[in-house]
């Protein structure tokens, strides 16, 4: 009889679930890198590999996160997220896997007649967090208000960490956003913003302006917006010498770049100019040969990618190649694999090869 009682409660708990609609999802996604470079083969190699695992029941969604590496099992997070009632619940524990605890967290919150209240609670080690926040607006004007208890002392508990509350409100004929700050040493500031002045012989700029109220100071601060237009194959990278409040010095062009397709493929330049910051050092001008998303829906994709440093010892300075490539060999296995060649030293720097298993 107590048998029977068991398999009956299992078929209607089985039942009920199903009824909610349940799904068992996640991923695999590894990556190997093998630096060629390394005389110790243990050293040469690294990992780095994430298992999730997410089950949906209902309005709630349950998920782990493993982190492994070459040295072994790295991390483990649990999270739960849904709806309860009007209010929405997100959750996250993190722990160390040498059964040490790490972070707990919780957020939740609820919109009522168009106001959204939040709370988050963080606990960390020794350190507790409680955020709340209020949020709402009403015609054209906005509110919103954050605070914050908590510090970082070697005891849990409570006490009031900062509180900011923000206002967006039409004024004459512009949008400004008043912040107040308060923490525990009382007021700390109040700024006005206002983004987007336009200057009309100037269709290219437009000024920001910031004025801060301390108990000590009272600041301006305009920063220039430059946008120059789009341009059609060709682009043309500025920098425009900005100081104080405000002078607005030489305008120079420290880059040019062109972009073309052919059919499936992209062909992008970008060459630096004195003075321009456009391309990872040492290199100075990069070619990429690639796949684009508008005509190549294929399995396969790739990019490979030449960069040029400047008084190199090879032919057409040609310094560094990089590989990239994608495989989805079926809709729940994707392979990839990377490649990066320093030629100007002669060196294979790096070996990267991953996998992504959905289910």
């Amino acid at each position: 009889m107590k048998r029977m009682l068991v398999t009956g409660l299992v078929c209607v708990l089985g039942l009920s679930l199903a009824g909610l609609g349940q799904t068992l999802s996640g991923a695999w996604e590894t990556d190997i890198t093998i630096d060629p470079q390394q005389a110790n083969f243990v050293d040469a190699i690294t990992l780095d590999s994430e298992v999730l695992v997410d089950y949906t029941v209902g309005d709630w969604m349950f998920t782990s996160i493993t982190l492994l590496d070459e040295t072994g099992w790295t991390d483990q997070a649990f999270a739960v997220s849904g709806t309860l009632g009007a209010f929405w619940v997100a959750s996250e524990l993190d722990l160390d896997p040498d059964a040490l605890f790490e972070a707990w967290g919780v957020a939740t919150g609820v919109s009522i007649a168009g106001i959204v209240f939040g709370a988050d609670f963080t606990l960390t080690g020794d350190d507790t967090y409680l955020d709340l926040s209020i949020a709402g607006a009403s015609g054209a004007l906005s509110l919103s208000l954050d605070i914050g208890f908590g510090d970082s002392d070697d005891v849990c508990d409570f006490p009031f960490s900062d509180a900011t509350v923000t206002v967006g409100i039409p004024f004459c004929c512009a949008d400004i956003t008043a912040t107040l700050d308060v923490n525990c040493d009382g007021f700390q500031q109040i700024c006005f913003d206002v983004v987007g002045i336009a200057i009309p012989t100037l269709p290219w700029l437009t000024i920001d302006a910031e004025l801060c109220f301390t108990m000590q100071t009272k600041t301006l601060v305009l920063s220039p917006v430059f946008a120059f237009g789009e341009f059609a194959c060709i682009d043309l990278y500025f920098d425009v010498a900005s100081t104080g409040n405000l002078s607005i010095g030489d305008i120079s062009i420290v880059g040019i770049g062109i972009e073309c397709n052919f059919g499936a493929v992209t062909f992008t330049g970008l060459s630096e100019l004195p003075g321009g910051d456009l391309v990872d050092a040492p290199y100075w001008e990069v070619y990429t040969i690639s796949t684009n998303e508008e005509a190549c829906c294929g399995p396969f994709s790739f990019d490979v990618s030449v960069y040029f440093l400047e008084g190199g010892i090879r032919l057409f300075d040609v310094g560094l190649f990089e590989v990239a490539m994608e495989l989805q060999v079926s809709s729940q296995f994707r392979f990839d694999m990377g490649l990066s060649i320093d030629v100007e030293n002669a060196n294979f720097t790096e070996w990267v090869v991953g996998f992504l298993v959905t289910w």
